[in-house]
């Protein structure tokens, strides 16, 4: 699992490490493991051009510290400041002793083998200053590599307000920033390097799976498993206008593990045909017999609202989508307040708008502006209504009532395809009706929707969403 602690956290940490140690030495410590990870990006080290971008406090002498000692091994280093006047003393002493050069030369930047962008560090909001912001765009040589966190990237949200460095690697020290794992931050960052510097954390804020945490989350069939101690889910979707939607969910379902998926709707011929191993029920979710898990709204039009109100009456955990949504935000919150079972909501962010409309009884705000703020949306969701959010976009954030949060690290541009969420949807509810709790089976969902989708476009080419299924036997398989 990779952790991501908030800047408040890593702050009480430093505090209480740095009254043991004598002082400096943690400064150094990042200092070290900086330096180290830019040697290794350096075709040589002897005769590099570097080029530190220093701004004010410890991230610009954490910066500086470092550059002194890539000097030290006979790299050109000059130091460019951003506020001379307030550089970090001890950080600047060092570079200047060993051998390093101040330069007010902006052109330095095109020129270098390698930047160092300690301009602004965690404890730093809002975008660039005027000072700052033409690094933002300028060309460069050489990789830059970003200390803690690229300059202008909220650490604790991915939220980028304005001008923001694109780092080619991202130096982390003691843990992972939430914000470095959410876009629109994440696509700022390039690859994350942690360097332990000996920090006692609480539980993190935010997490991410790997591959062992999904291995280790995914059910596999004992020998005295049948279809219903596997699973049996629940699909009410699709319509007359929208009868591949559910095809797809069923598909994302039958290929995510489920014992037997139970289908209800007016697509069972097209389902059928598709997948003959589909159980067909007449009628809405009220009648459809045992199921573990319903899956809600992909598709459905106008019958999403009875369906809904069936799905959300059993005892069991229901997962909302699509035309689900939409009618969820209709009935508002309150829609949910009786329901003991889990609820889990995948929108995305339009969808996302019109819930928190619903819960506010405000106008729906820009979906532009919720895709910006990703973490801060789908925690205020899952608040809202009570329900573990999975929220669908170039990072899918998943968040449930608690507050715990976990992002997904998988996935290709290639998802942006019509149906994708409703495969999501399907291979979701397998999951749930497998017995996981919705923020593992939505963890769990996205990682191997993303792996597949990866695995169906490779080597890099459109793919539509029925491919997305067919390749989840393999992503689960190989699950990298």
């Amino acid at each position: 699992m990779r952790h991501a602690h908030s800047v408040e956290q890593v702050r009480t940490a430093e505090a209480a490490l740095m009254a043991r140690l004598p002082d400096g030495t943690l400064m150094q410590r990042a200092a070290a493991g900086l330096a180290a990870t830019c040697a290794r990006l350096l075709p040589r080290v002897y005769g590099s051009r570097v080029l530190v971008l220093a701004g004010s406090g410890d991230n610009g002498g954490d910066a500086l510290y470092a550059g002194a000692r890539l000097a030290r091994r006979g790299s050109t280093v000059h130091a460019l400041l951003l506020a001379p006047d307030r550089a970090h003393p001890g950080g600047l002493a060092d570079l200047l002793a060993a051998g390093g050069r101040v330069t007010a030369d902006p052109t330095e930047f095109t020129r270098a083998d390698l930047v160092l962008d300690g301009i602004v560090g965690i404890g730093g909001r809002g975008g660039l200053r005027p000072e700052a912001a033409p690094y933002a765009a300028m060309e460069r040589g050489g990789p830059v590599v970003a200390v803690d966190v690229p300059s202008g990237v909220d650490p604790d949200t991915g939220e980028v307000p304005g001008a923001a460095l694109r780092a080619d690697v991202t130096v982390c020290f003691g843990t992972y920033k939430p914000g470095l794992l959410i876009d629109p931050g994440a696509s700022h960052t390039g690859a994350l390097h942690l360097v332990g510097i000996g920090l006692t954390l609480p539980p993190a804020s935010v997490t991410s799976l790997q591959d062992e945490d999904l291995a280790a989350l995914l059910p596999v069939p004992g020998t005295e498993s049948d279809k219903y101690r596997r699973g049996v889910v629940g699909i009410a979707a699709g319509s007359a206008r929208y009868p591949g939607a559910a095809v797809l969910s069923v598909a994302g379902a039958l290929r995510g593990g489920a014992g037997a998926v139970r289908y209800v709707g007016t697509a069972a011929e097209e389902v059928v045909r598709r997948f003959p191993e589909t159980l067909v029920t007449e009628g809405g979710p009220a009648g459809a017999g045992r199921v573990q898990a319903w899956v809600v709204g992909p598709g459905s039009g106008d019958g999403a609202e009875q369906a809904l109100r069936e799905a959300l009456a059993a005892e069991v955990p229901v997962l909302v989508d699509a035309d689900g949504l939409t009618e969820l935000a209709r009935l508002g919150p309150d829609a949910l307040r009786e329901r003991t079972a889990p609820t889990l909501l995948t929108p995305h962010t339009g969808e996302a708008a019109r819930l928190l409309a619903g819960a506010t009884g405000d106008a729906p705000p820009p979906a532009e502006e919720l895709a910006a703020a990703r973490l801060v949306t789908a925690r205020r969701l899952a608040a809202a209504y009570r329900a573990t959010v999975l929220l669908k976009g170039s990072t899918t954030v998943i968040a449930d009532p608690s507050g715990e949060v976990r992002v997904n690290p998988t996935g290709t541009s290639w998802l942006a395809t019509a149906g994708s969420g409703d495969v999501l949807s399907g291979l979701a509810g397998s999951l749930l009706a497998a017995g996981l709790p919705p923020l593992d089976a939505a963890s769990a969902a996205a990682y191997l929707h993303g792996l597949a989708g990866r695995h169906a476009a490779e080597p890099g080419h459109p793919i539509a969403a029925l491919d997305i299924a067919t390749a989840l036997p393999t992503a689960w398989r190989h699950r990298r």
